[in-house]
């Protein structure tokens, strides 16, 4: 990875929460939600917390290669489960901007992210880590799960509370309660 690149990366990963949070005030300031748009947007929201909550709950960061559950299916399944999440928000707010506006925000912060961690990921599980990429993709999933991971996609509640997934499911509902708010009160 270039040093130009590798700078990118790095500042990526440390904005990419409170660009996040930056976003999201935005969104919550120009959304024009409807009923219908919020129960349709707020199901494919729930769809991508779902998956991230699975995918947390499949994680050993830093002690293990994750290579089963959903990350049979793709290498980045938090990051595909945050990426519905928004796609489910950008509808129920009703603006076709918000879906431009994500999706900048998804290939220029993301996108290096997932790079950055991918070349670290090589260096941790060197022994591992080549044949997996080889055979799982980086971002859209694959239909059938790989083969070699069977043993390693346990979903354990504790490895979900440890890895702070719950949070996501507090700022969603956070961002539910705004939409409904300004619906119905402003």
């Amino acid at each position: 990875m270039a040093s130009s690149e590798w700078s990118w990366a790095k500042l990526a990963a440390r904005i990419r929460i409170r660009g996040g949070f930056l976003l999201a005030a935005i969104y919550l300031i120009w959304a024009q939600p409807t009923p219908e748009r919020l129960a349709v947007g707020a199901a494919v929201a729930l769809a991508g917390l779902l998956l991230r909550a699975w995918s947390a709950g499949c994680l050993e960061k830093e002690r293990k290669l994750a290579t089963g559950g959903p990350y049979a299916h793709t290498r980045n399944p938090l990051y595909l489960g945050t990426a519905a999440a928004a796609l489910g928000f950008a509808v129920a707010g009703g603006r076709w901007w918000f879906f431009l506006l994500l999706g900048l925000f998804l290939g220029a912060v993301y996108w290096p992210v997932i790079r950055s961690e991918q070349a670290r990921l090589e260096k941790l599980f060197p022994d591992e880590f080549p044949e997996y990429a080889k055979a799982v993709p980086a971002f859209w999933p694959r239909l059938r799960p790989w083969r070699k991971s069977a043993a390693s996609g346990v979903f354990l509640w504790e490895r979900y509370r440890g890895n702070r997934e719950y949070r996501a499911f507090l700022g969603s509902a956070g961002i539910v309660l705004c939409l409904l708010a300004r619906m119905y009160l402003i």
